[in-house]
């Protein structure tokens, strides 16, 4: 079965970003031919190896790439002359990255700080505009009342707790969650109308790429694939209903 359009993945870890990609691109379940992005080659390597086996007859492409304008930009041209892409659309575009910082607040210089917001809430900010740009050239730029409700994609941005809440020594980790998610809302807003659909997810708990394991079975960690099939589900809803804000957590975890 040829696959149902193109999503793009940034941040394909060995745990949440696998599940994610699994679920999206195996022909059992999202069968979106996938675009994985991620700095290192390893991770990148590591990744496709995993697919190749958990979601056999998946159509996977791998990019090195970083969160920097001028790298994303790279990327998405060569995504858009990929040959197993060709004739696909757009459908779903994840930001996954990782962002984790601690640092004690006085000594922590004001060039780590502005440098950790540059990364993680600037590649938000990049990795949605070239998201869009690909979007309004596979779809149009024509709204939901031109189009009678053609939806032309999603946008998730993987969060966390941190976006609403901070904690001591997490100044930085805390202003690039928490940019983020109001960059999610303001795009949700202005791109609603558009036929984007933008949601931001609050990810809280531990998240395991293990099917069978004692912690998941009890709901003491999520299963990585539990987390890609909720994001197939957000993908998947129509504009009569689209969640804005996710809060996800295992069952005994603490809140």
């Amino acid at each position: 079965m040829p696959p149902a359009g193109l999503a793009i993945l940034i941040g394909a870890g060995p745990n949440t970003g696998t599940g994610i990609a699994r679920i999206l691109s195996h022909p059992s379940h999202g069968n979106l031919a996938l675009a994985i992005l991620a700095r290192s080659p390893e991770t990148l390597s590591s990744t496709a190896a995993n697919l190749a086996r958990t979601a056999p007859g998946s159509v996977v492409e791998t990019f090195s790439s970083d969160t920097s304008p001028k790298s994303l930009s790279e990327t998405f041209a060569a995504i858009r002359a990929h040959q197993s892409f060709d004739g696909l659309k757009l459908r779903a575009a994840v930001y996954n990255v990782k962002h984790a910082q601690v640092k004690n607040f006085m000594t922590e210089t004001h060039h780590e700080f502005v440098d950790s917001l540059t990364t993680y809430v600037g590649g938000a900010m990049a990795f949605a505009q070239e998201s869009l740009k690909l979007l309004f050239e596979h779809h149009s730029e024509q709204g939901l009342a031109e189009t009678r409700g053609e939806k032309k994609g999603t946008i998730i941005f993987t969060g966390t707790l941190g976006a609403m809440r901070s904690n001591a020594r997490f100044a930085s980790y805390g202003a690039g969650r928490a940019g983020v998610r109001q960059l999610s809302q303001s795009l949700g807003k202005e791109f609603s109308e558009k036929g984007v659909h933008v949601v931001h997810v609050i990810a809280n708990g531990s998240i395991v790429d293990d099917n069978e394991g004692e912690d998941v079975t009890i709901g003491e960690k999520i299963k990585a694939e539990s987390v890609g099939k909720t994001y197939l589900w957000l993908i998947g809803q129509e504009p009569d209903l689209w969640t804005s804000e996710l809060d996800i957590r295992p069952a005994l975890e603490k809140y």
